[in-house]
């Protein structure tokens, strides 16, 4: 009978400092019988009763941040009590990986920079990526917009492109979407910069080999709807300490069209009905070469060059009538069909050097490019009319252009403690440009252009306000001649001062 009594068992629970263990979990499980087991909580105080028969138990200590207790125990009649001390649990951090989402836009002083790695997974060429860039205004001419009525400057690796802005879409058309790293946008272009950049300057800023060791990706993609899109790309990359050399191959296939359909009313029953369809073919080819080497810590030296080809087909039929309402009799119609064949191609050559003083950011860098772009566009058109007479004009002709583009430049950086930063340099440009074009008769054009600049800038931040001011002096000299079919030539020498003021405040 005696063994069926049951008395009050006390466990407590301390810690390696004699203190209670408040809230630990304990668990008392019967030895001979596992079914039979009771679980309570510790209080404030580390205890925890339990009514137990005499014999043997388990007892199961968890808490957080303390290791794992169990211990057997012998319960006698007496009302006894146990204490168990539970050990700290010490964890080893083996590494830590921080992820996060680049933002797509961020402002840095007077430039908004986008990050196009989410827009290039929908793109097929960086000039798709143009377009889908907020704040960026395409139209269908290869301007570029950003506030102002005047197309924007555009910028690759921070040197301009001296060329028409469809020469520079058929540029950016022939760029695979991934070779973007980013794309900077200057509302309002410092004194570093060019004056001619009043409607704003849009620099593109392509990637380079910058991972460590031998890497490479192949990519491939394809867009299809009434006609199809496809491109395939190949991109290496090797960095073995001091050296780096990157390659990028990628072709592409555009196959696309436009279609137009207008009806005006440009008299009380009369109306003009319009349906133009065009129909785009390109084939582009592209390659990217480029070597860095690091001289010592501080000196860098940099080699860049690429070299694009666009082969492209297009034409356009436009049909033209006019009906009367009323009854829809035609009056007048006829069909205008133009044809081009175009052949484009870019050669860009860079060379840098870039010296690190200190740590703190300072830079004094050189740049040297050279740019040759030919163009060459053989044009059919032909009108036919069928009412209220039939007849038929044709015609073609040629235009030839050749631009070649040689930059010189070096800037120094400086940057001071407290947030103050002092920028000058000194720049030089030639362009040389030809245009033969045909139709019917010879018509020639020849430009030259020297540009000299120097600026001097500074930039300083006090309690979360941003000024940044200088000047820019341009000594122009300017030369074109047109040859045929009548001389009108000019030419320009002048030297003009413009300075710059920039001041932001980040509000939230």
């Amino acid at each position: 009978l005696s063994a069926q009594e049951t008395s009050g068992v006390s466990i407590r629970i301390i810690n390696s400092k004699n203190e209670p263990l408040g809230f630990a979990s304990i668990r008392v499980t019967s030895a001979a019988d596992s079914t039979q087991r009771q679980e309570k909580l510790s209080d404030s105080t580390g205890r925890a009763s339990f009514q137990l028969q005499p014999g043997q138990y388990v007892v199961s200590v968890s808490s957080v941040n303390y290791q794992p207790l169990e211990k057997r125990i012998t319960v006698k009649p007496g009302n006894p009590s146990f204490n168990f001390t539970a050990e700290p649990l010490s964890r080893s951090l083996q590494g830590v990986v921080v992820t996060s989402t680049r933002p797509l836009i961020r402002q840095e002083d007077d430039k908004t920079i986008v990050d196009p790695e989410n827009l290039a997974a929908s793109s097929t060429n960086a000039y798709e990526i143009m377009e889908k860039t907020p704040g960026l205004f395409v139209d269908q001419d290869g301007n570029i917009y950003l506030n102002s009525t005047t197309p924007a400057t555009v910028y690759i690796n921070g040197r301009e492109q001296k060329m028409s802005a469809a020469d520079v879409a058929t540029m950016l058309k022939s760029l695979p979407p991934n070779s973007i790293s980013s794309i900077e946008i200057m509302r309002t272009p410092s004194a570093r910069y060019d004056a001619s950049g009043s409607g704003g300057i849009v620099n593109v800023v392509l990637k380079k080999g910058v991972r460590i060791g031998l890497t490479g990706s192949v990519n491939a993609g394809m867009q299809q709807g009434v006609y199809g899109n496809q491109f395939v790309g190949v991109n290496l990359n090797n960095n073995s300490g001091d050296l780096s050399t990157y390659l990028n191959i990628n072709t592409g296939r555009r196959n696309t069209y436009d279609r137009i359909a207008t009806d005006r009313v440009f008299a009380p029953d009369t109306m003009l009905s319009q349906d133009a369809l065009t129909r785009y073919k390109t084939q582009n080819y592209y390659i990217g070469f480029g070597v860095g080497y690091q001289l010592s810590k501080k000196w860098e030296i940099s080699y860049d060059g690429r070299f694009s080809y666009n082969d492209s087909r297009n034409n356009s039929v436009n049909e033209s009538v006019i009906r009367k309402i009323s009854n829809q009799s035609i009056s007048e119609s006829n069909e205008n069909k133009v044809r081009n064949e175009i052949s484009n191609s870019n050669l860009s050559q860079g060379l840098a050097f870039k010296y690190k003083p200190d740590s703190l950011g300072s830079e004094w860098s050189t740049d040297l490019s050279y740019t040759y772009v030919p163009n060459h566009t053989d044009q059919l058109f032909t009108t036919s009319y069928t009412l209220p007479l039939q007849g038929k004009f044709d015609a073609e002709g040629e235009i030839d252009n050749r631009l070649s583009f040689f930059s010189a430049q070096t800037n120094y950086l400086k940057k001071f403690p407290r947030q103050f930063t002092v920028e000058t340099g000194v720049k030089t440009s030639i362009v040389n440009f030809r245009n033969d074009t045909r139709y019917n008769n010879l018509r020639s054009y020849r430009y030259r252009e020297n540009i000299n600049a120097g600026y001097l800038q500074a930039s300083k931040t006090i309690k979360g306000i941003t000024v940044k001011a200088g000047t820019r002096v341009e000594n122009t000299n300017m030369n074109g001649d047109q040859l045929a079919p009548a001389d009108t030539s000019f030419d320009i020498h002048r030297t003009d001062f413009f300075p710059y003021v920039y001041i932001s405040k980040s509000l939230m």
